[in-house]
């Protein structure tokens, strides 16, 4: 299956991109907005303003906005970027509409990377527990980068030899064996911190607090410069390795940038925030949809803006004031992520005719 989106009948290119290009940072803006007022405690219009410029000093509500929404809202804007591009890349890559940090298996190598450290500090006492936690921003991303770019490296290699089918099976059965080592690892651990890993695996950006982003954010602007500057050649990979080649693309150097680019993409907030689910898949496609090109250096940016809407969107729906219970962001990023993959399987059969 390619990830090449099929154009028809509507609006034209250019007028789809002035489209999105006016309308995405109006959505961008009032879904931040909505983010920085919605929790048990509704923030007005004129009390955002106020927390914003500073103006609240240190009243109750200035102090949410500025210490606990702020920061979550920036991670959910540059986490769902950052998951939204890493799947434009592993999709351009293996030419394949499915492909992404999670089904691959890449996010659930970044997740056991990232469980070893965090329950290393349960096994090994609370003194060396107490010297994890000085270093847990470094320690943690170091873990998700290591076991992402194992399983990049095993999937890379085994990309050339099996079906596309075969491929994502294989990464879904590496999310299985993660998750098992994982609840072989948590054996060892405290109720506490069980649960504490427990809360990390639903995947949140409530977690993530002001310091955190001297950490976060650089991976990400990194990949994010990659990512600009490999778009012609990636472009050209779309039509296939031999088009590529004839265009003077060294393959083989530009599938170890694009890999390390979504690495950078993917460790950092799957540390932080947890395995986010079903961004990375469905953003692409959404993208392409919109822009009405496959071009890569066309669709870097509103897959950005579109990642980010979703994960912002998504976020909101967990911290609306609900009274009994709290929900979990990949619950709502599954309702949305599940029928986008089933319309996908389906489209897909039906652009192969039904073949048997």
């Amino acid at each position: 299956m390619s990830a090449v989106a099929f154009q028809s009948g509507g609006p034209t290119v250019p007028e789809r991109q002035w489209r999105w290009a006016l309308g995405l940072p109006l959505l961008l803006a009032l879904a931040f907005a909505a983010n920085l007022a919605a929790g048990q405690e509704m923030l007005t219009p004129q009390q955002l303003l106020h927390g914003l410029l500073g103006l609240g000093g240190d009243a109750p509500d200035a102090r949410i906005l500025r210490e606990l929404r702020l920061p979550r809202a920036i991670a959910a804007l540059a986490g769902g970027a950052a998951l939204g591009l890493a799947g434009l890349l592993l999709q351009t890559l293996f030419r394949n509409p499915l492909a992404d940090a999670w089904s691959l298996g890449l996010m659930a190598g970044g997740q056991f990377g990232a469980a070893l450290v965090i329950v290393a500090g349960a096994v090994v006492g609370p003194a060396a527990l107490a010297m994890i936690t000085g270093l847990a921003g470094l320690g943690i991303v170091a873990g998700a980068m290591l076991g992402t770019l194992a399983v990049a490296l095993a999937m890379a290699a085994i990309a050339r030899r099996v079906q596309t089918v075969t491929l994502l099976v294989l990464g879904l059965m590496l999310g299985f064996l993660a998750q098992g080592l994982i609840s072989i690892l948590l054996h060892f651990t405290s109720r506490t911190q069980s649960r504490i890993f427990a809360s990390w695996n639903d995947a949140t950006f409530a977690a993530v607090v002001w310091q955190d982003f001297a950490t976060l954010l650089p991976p990400l602007l990194v990949a994010l410069a990659a990512t600009i500057w490999l778009a012609k050649p990636l472009t050209a990979l779309l039509l296939g390795e031999t088009y590529a080649r004839s265009l003077g693309v060294d393959v083989a150097r530009l599938r170890r940038l694009v890999l390390g680019a979504a690495i950078l993409l993917a460790a950092p907030v799957t540390a932080f925030c947890g395995p986010v689910a079903f961004v990375g898949l469905i953003v692409p496609h959404l993208a392409r949809g919109l822009a009405g090109t496959a071009r890569i250096g066309a669709l870097i940016l509103p897959t950005l803006a579109l990642g980010g809407l979703l994960t912002l969107a998504a976020d909101l729906v967990v911290h609306l004031p609900w009274r009994q219970h709290f929900l979990h962001l990949n619950a709502i990023l599954a309702l949305i992520g599940a029928p986008a993959v089933i319309v996908l399987l389906l489209r897909a059969r039906s652009l192969g005719g039904g073949a048997r």
